[in-house]
């Protein structure tokens, strides 16, 4: 994407006026860090995991003491804390499974990764009426089990397990991804690849689904009007690695609703074939009641590569076989399938097929309907936070300042999820001063040091001095040349099919 070597970290554009303003919470390398929205730190949990943070009324915060070491350990969290304000451990939970890992002495760990929730709020962030439990309730925990399934592969696989466990420690109710094979919609071709190759992790194991994210239905507007799939104590998931979304029936355990993982095959619905691949997703899960979409489905489309199939020039072996390099949000309706709502590179500004990649997270990432209808958006991979309005109007925006080197030598500021929150869940700290910070013209802006000075301009004989040169592309103020197409290395683009309504759409011929 051109990724810039200079540029600024924090709070880069706030307009106070449009945004939904409160405190933010996301993890860094140095713990659960929670901001206001001029990025002043107001609390930081140190050295608190976060898979993800979420903040609760009260000021408390959940987190983990840490992660699972080992070849064999995947994405495994020790443990799962409730963390009172002052750094207190309220509530925790390190009991999924006796650990036995090689050359040290075997002990109980949580195994959790990705996320959980606690009863009272169906998706862990914000909605009016809908607030977790804080010293009560049941709560949900996404876990891994290792386990054998032949009918799926012949290798270790990493599976998925949800449980339920009580404020005491009891666990109530469990549902494993493995035993319900035969209902996530692969073909004979994906069971082929996924045989062969389930997304291993070396002695790990094969992380064949990499379910990133659980929520329940919550009260709606389709289980009023008699729809049982939204049943309120239904549960989303999606599987990472394989390109679909479903909900699990509480009661049975049965998918009662899917979207994926075939998007393009003749026999899918014209609904599906327009959304087009989902590929790679997170945070999925319905817009809770009294938010602005309340019933409609919330999910980061991250792009990358996933999903299994015939293996092709991407993926000789047919896993992650699937690709695309820029991300989108989308917010659809469960019951027509219709993008309701996106935020694409083309809601960013940006062309998807040259400058797509400036808005691309392949991995990680979220977004939170808010109370006046805008959307926080993690854009993870690259630690950046924006919150749009749902006319695509970047009105806040924070870039991670806390770097980790994940490689040596190869720092990273990836942000796994964020989460805003009204000041009043946080009674420790009086409502701050919100200042306005415009947005930065990158045309003039400079480093101390760096000149802007135009020392000559030479007028070349038959040229107009005032024509934008810009290789390959006619001059607009040329009358007589003048274009309805730009054209590009791999594309000709019909400039009369961008529309002026703000959608912003495009078609394009190879």
């Amino acid at each position: 994407m051109g990724y810039p070597s200079v540029y600024p970290t924090g709070v880069t554009v706030y307009n106070p006026d449009k945004a939904w303003n409160g405190f933010t919470l996301l993890p860094t390398k140095s713990g659960a860090l929670l901001i206001d929205m001029n990025g002043r730190e107001v609390n930081r949990w140190a050295g608190l995991a976060g898979f993800p943070n979420k903040l609760l009324p009260g000021g408390s915060v959940f987190g983990s003491s840490g992660s699972r070491g080992g070849d064999a350990a995947y994405q495994d969290q020790l443990d799962l804390l409730q963390v009172s304000w002052d750094g207190h451990v309220e509530w925790k939970w390190d009991h999924t499974e006796l650990v036995h890992d090689e050359g040290k002495e075997p002990s109980y760990q949580a195994r959790q990764h990705h996320d959980f929730e606690r009863e009272g709020s169906p998706t862990g962030y914000y909605a009016p009426g809908l607030a977790p439990k804080t010293d009560s309730g049941n709560t949900l925990i996404l876990t891994h089990e290792n386990s054998y399934h032949p009918e799926i592969s012949d290798k270790l696989l990493i599976d998925d397990k949800i449980i339920e466990v009580t404020w005491d420690g009891e666990v109530v109710w469990q549902w494993r991804a493995a035993e319900h094979f035969d209902e996530y919609g692969f073909s004979d071709t994906a069971k082929r690849s996924l045989y062969a190759n389930p997304s291993m992790r070396g002695v790990a194991g094969g992380d064949w689904l990499h379910v990133n994210c659980i929520s329940t239905v919550g009260p709606n507007k389709w289980y009023d009007r008699g729809d049982e799939r939204f049943n309120p104590d239904n549960i989303l998931f999606d599987a990472r690695n394989a390109n679909f979304l479903a909900i699990i029936s509480k009661e049975t355990g049965k998918i009662v609703w899917r979207l994926g993982p075939d998007f393009t095959d003749p026999d899918v619905p014209e609904a599906v074939r327009k959304i087009g691949p989902i590929i790679g997703q997170h945070h999925f899960h319905l817009i809770p009641q009294g938010l602005p979409g309340a019933g409609n489905l919330l999910v980061f489309d991250n792009g990358g590569a996933a999903g299994y199939d015939a293996p092709n020039a991407i993926a000789p072996d047919g896993t992650n076989a699937v690709h695309r390099d820029y991300s989108r949000v989308l917010e659809i309706n469960p019951i027509t399938l219709e993008i309701v709502w996106q935020y694409t590179p083309i809601e960013a500004g940006f062309l998807p097929f040259s400058d797509g990649s400036k808005f691309y997270s392949s991995y990680i990432s979220s977004a939170q309907r808010l109370e006046n209808g805008n959307t926080l958006i993690t854009e993870g991979s690259d630690g950046r936070v924006i919150e749009v309005t749902p006319e695509h109007e970047l009105v806040w925006e924070y870039i991670n300042p806390y770097f980790r080197d994940m490689v040596p030598g190869f720092p990273s500021n990836m942000t796994y999820r964020a989460y805003r929150a009204p000041y009043d869940w946080v009674p420790q700290v009086p409502k701050p001063q919100e200042t306005a910070i415009e947005p930065i013209d990158n045309t003039t802006f400079r480093v101390p040091g760096a000149s802007s000075d135009k020392l000559k301009v030479t007028t070349v004989e038959g040229i107009n001095p005032k024509q934008e040169a810009l290789t390959g592309i006619a001059d607009e103020d040329d009358k007589d040349e003048k274009s309805d197409h730009v054209d590009f290395c791999m594309v000709r683009l019909d400039k009369n099919a961008l529309n002026d309504t703000g959608d912003k759409k495009f078609s394009i011929g190879l």
